[in-house]
């Protein structure tokens, strides 16, 4: 199939066309798309005329394509997206008139599957307790040490929710001697190497507990008080999905009790307000959202982005597209 170039849009923060396709950015661009001068703001503004753009290639910083913004664009028919959710850009309307998008999240689920494995792993081997007595006691083997879970010989990881992150998470938690238990009411039965569990469960058997569910009315604080409650003594949290997921304030009271141990990388508001006191809370490894792609691992999205650009510029489908019907329930 004979390939094109069609005429396209950066739509993203200035700084970010290098971060993702490297300084030959407009280049490798101009391979694929007849790329036009200039980046579009938050709000829509553009250097030039927006009237003849046929592919916006977006990221973090796009407007929201409302119709206002859709009526100066009227031959907008693709939005490549080099980020994982495309709620902040994609609208009903977009659908409506024919936008189709395709999203960067199987890129970026990695690095934040690599990010979730991690912290399973060294949990297990109760890193974060050990650390901070062992700096705070000077004795050698602490008493953390000396727990009766200590270890990721049979360690059980509770995954909550079968995203494309979740699933991932499982994938790379395969070659070890770790017990996976999965809570997700909606998703199929063809999640390979875990056992299908409830959520109350779930919490109780894992050593472990990793959120990946997405924020919407019915997630909201999902892992509340009671949910905290019923997990083991010295069990660790771990959130990487949506600050929303998670009740912060049951969740500080949890480790101000020092009864659990938590690895949060959102939070809600985030960023976080000065003085909030998950900076102070004890048990706590606390992330300025870093898990998804950063540094180099922006040019893995970029070339995903290039890829699907390619594809479009042929006449295909996109490999990775987004139905109007994830609306209701991406993150």
């Amino acid at each position: 199939m004979t390939a094109r170039r069609p005429v396209a849009a950066l739509a993203m923060l200035p700084d970010l066309p290098v971060r993702l396709f490297g300084s030959d950015a407009a280049e490798r661009l101009g391979e694929v798309l007849d790329l036009l001068p200039g980046i579009m703001d938050s709000e829509g503004r553009f250097p030039g005329p927006v009237d003849e753009i046929e592919v916006l290639v977006a990221g973090w910083g796009a407007p929201l394509l409302d119709a206002g913004l859709l009526d100066r664009m009227p031959k907008l028919r693709a939005v490549v997206y080099t980020a994982g959710s495309t709620k902040g850009i994609m609208t009903a309307e977009a659908y409506a008139r024919g936008v189709r998008v395709s999203t960067a999240a199987g890129a970026n689920a990695l690095p934040v599957a690599e990010f979730t494995l991690a912290a399973i792993l060294l949990a297990g081997k109760r890193i974060f307790a050990i650390s901070d007595e062992y700096r705070s006691t000077q004795d050698y083997r602490p008493p953390s040490a000396r727990h009766a879970r200590w270890g990721n010989n049979g360690v059980v990881a509770g995954i909550v929710g079968a995203s494309r992150i979740g699933r991932r998470v499982i994938e790379l938690l395969a070659p070890f001697d770790v017990e996976v238990l999965l809570y997700d009411p909606v998703a199929p039965d063809d999640v390979p190497g875990v056992t299908r569990v409830g959520l109350e469960e779930l919490l109780r058997r894992s050593d472990v507990v990793s959120v990946h569910a997405p924020a919407n009315a019915e997630t909201h604080h999902m892992i509340d008080g009671a949910a905290l409650a019923l997990m083991r003594d010295g069990a660790t949290l771990i959130n990487t999905a949506r600050g929303s997921l998670v009740d912060q304030g049951a969740l500080v009271a949890e480790l101000e009790s020092r009864r659990l141990y938590a690895v949060i990388d959102v939070t809600d508001p985030d960023p976080l307000d000065a003085g909030s006191p998950l900076f102070s809370a004890p048990n706590l490894v606390l992330t300025p959202h870093i898990a998804g792609s950063q540094g180099n691992e922006l040019l893995r999205l970029g070339d995903a982005a290039l890829r699907e650009a390619a594809r479009y510029a042929r006449g295909l489908e996109f490999a990775d597209g987004v139905p109007e019907s994830s609306l209701a329930h991406i993150a």
